[in-house]
C-alpha cells in the first residue's frame, strides 16, 4: 500500500477521508495539529485509528503559533482587506511544514488534505507541500470524491460507524486555534441574515457584556507585547488572558464578505478578541513613536504581507523580506497603551512611550506653545506653487 501523511483534524472531511483513501488501497499516517482548538486529542487519537489511520502523530503547536506566525503578522499590520487577521490562515503553514517533516520521518510518498475546492486553504497546504518536498504527490480527496453535499458525507461517515461533529440540522464548518476562531456554512451562506447568537464561543453577547468597562494597559517592546496591566507573560500565554478579557467584554467579533483566492467571495464570522486588541494598540503606539512617511508606507506593505499569508505564500522570498523590513521599522515600538473595553468595542484612551515624537508644547494652544505660527504665510505659499495658472 502506498503510504501518505494526512493533515487530520477530526472533522467531517478528514472523518471521511482516511476510509476513502483505504478504500483506494492507500496505508494513511495522520497528523493533528494542536493549535489550540481546545479538542480532545486523545478521543480525536482512537477515532482516528477506528477510522483507519496505521499511526496517529498529535504535535502541540500552540507556541510555534502565536511566536512564530501570529507576532510577525501583528508586526506587519497584516489584516486582510483591513478586516480579518488571518488568525486561522497563519496555522495552515504550520501544520503542513509539520505534515511534511512526519512524512520524512515515516517514508511516505504522498501529503494529503481535507480542504475543498473553493478554499483557500488547499492552497495555503500544497504550497507549502510543493516548496518543502516538490515530489511527493499531493491528494485533496475533497476535489474530487462522489460526495457533492455535506449531507452526503455525514450519510458516508455513519455508514463507515464513524461519529462526526456536525449533523444536518447545525452544518457549520468551524476552525479553531488558540489565536481566534471562523465559522461558515449554514444560514451564514446568506449574507443579508444576522449571525445567531448560538455560534459565537469566544466572546459574549455584547448586549449581555459587563455594564461596566474594563481597562488594559498592555506593554510592548520593539513592537512585541510584553506585559498587561504591569505582569509579563509569554506570547502564548499573553494572547489567552487577553482573549479571556476581551472575550468576556464581547470584543474581537468580525462579520465579512471576503475575497477568496479562487475568485469567489463567502461570508466569514471571525472571533479574535486578542488579536482585535493587539492590533488596534500596537496600531496606536506607532503613532506615537513613528514619523509620518514610515506610517504611511507601511500601510502598502501591511496589505501585501496580509494578502501573502492569506494567499498561502508565506514560505517565500518576499514574506521573509517584509520580516526583515518590520524588524527595523519597530525598533522604537516601545511602550505602553491603555485600551478600554466595553459593549464590544475596543477603544484605546492613552498611550506613552520615551521613544514619542509628540510634543505638547508644539501641539499645545495653550500656555507654552513654542510653535512659530509667523511660518505658515510662507509655507502655505510655497505649497501652493504648483497648483497656480
Amino acid at each position: 500500500m502506498k503510504k501518505v501523511v494526512l493533515a487530520y483534524s477530526g472533522g467531517l472531511d478528514t472523518s471521511c477521508i482516511i476510509p476513502w483513501l483505504k478504500e483506494r488501497g492507500y496505508e494513511t499516517i495522520a497528523v493533528v495539529g494542536d493549535v489550540g482548538q481546545g479538542d480532545d486529542f486523545e478521543a480525536i487519537k482512537k477515532k482516528a485509528l477506528k477510522s483507519g489511520a496505521s499511526k496517529v502523530y498529535c504535535l502541540n503547536l500552540q507556541k510555534e503559533l502565536i511566536e512564530n506566525y501570529a507576532l510577525p503578522a501583528l508586526k506587519a499590520g497584516a489584516l486582510y482587506e483591513s478586516k480579518y487577521n488571518l488568525a486561522c490562515a497563519l496555522s495552515r503553514p504550520l501544520i503542513a511544514e509539520k505534515q511534511v517533516e512526519v512524512a520524512r520521518k515515516e517514508k511516505a510518498q504522498g501529503l494529503v488534505h481535507g480542504c475543498t475546492g473553493k478554499g483557500n486553504d488547499q492552497v495555503r497546504f500544497e504550497v507549502t507541500y510543493r516548496l518543502m518536498e516538490p515530489k511527493m504527490e499531493v491528494i485533496a480527496p475533497v476535489r474530487v470524491w462522489e460526495f457533492k453535499t455535506r449531507d452526503e458525507e455525514i450519510d458516508y461517515a455513519k455508514a463507515q460507524g464513524i461519529p462526526v461533529p456536525v449533523t444536518k440540522k447545525s452544518p457549520y464548518s468551524i476552525d479553531t486555534n488558540v489565536y481566534g476562531r471562523a465559522i461558515e456554512c449554514g444560514v451564514l451562506e446568506d449574507p443579508w441574515k444576522e449571525p445567531p447568537e448560538d455560534i459565537y464561543k469566544l466572546t459574549t453577547d455584547p448586549k449581555k457584556a459587563p455594564n461596566t468597562p474594563a481597562y488594559v494597559e498592555i506593554e510592548f517592546t520593539q513592537g512585541v507585547p510584553k506585559k498587561i496591566d504591569g505582569t509579563a507573560y509569554q506570547p502564548l500565554e499573553l494572547v489567552k488572558r487577553l482573549n479571556e478579557i476581551g472575550g468576556k467584554h464581547g470584543v474581537g467579533r468580525t462579520d465579512m464578505i471576503e475575497n477568496r483566492l479562487v475568485g469567489i467571495k463567502s461570508r466569514e464570522i471571525y472571533e479574535n478578541p486578542a488579536g482585535a486588541i493587539l492590533h488596534l494598540a500596537i496600531r496606536d503606539l506607532e503613532s506615537l513613536v513613528l514619523d509620518r512617511e514610515s506610517l504611511r508606507f507601511k500601510e502598502a506593505l501591511s496589505l501585501k504581507y496580509a494578502e501573502l499569508t492569506y494567499n498561502g505564500l508565506w514560505w517565500t522570498p518576499l514574506k521573509a523580506q517584509l520580516d526583515a523590513y518590520f524588524e527595523k521599522y519597530h525598533e522604537t515600538t516601545t511602550g505602553t497603551v491603555r485600551v478600554k473595553l466595553y459593549k464590544g468595542k475596543a477603544t484605546v484612551v492613552g498611550r506613552k512611550s520615551k521613544f514619542s515624537r509628540y510634543s505638547e508644547k508644539m501641539a499645545t494652544y495653550g500656555e507654552g506653545d513654542v510653535f512659530d505660527q509667523s511660518l505658515a504665510d510662507g509655507f502655505i505659499k510655497l505649497w501652493t506653487v504648483p497648483y497656480q495658472k
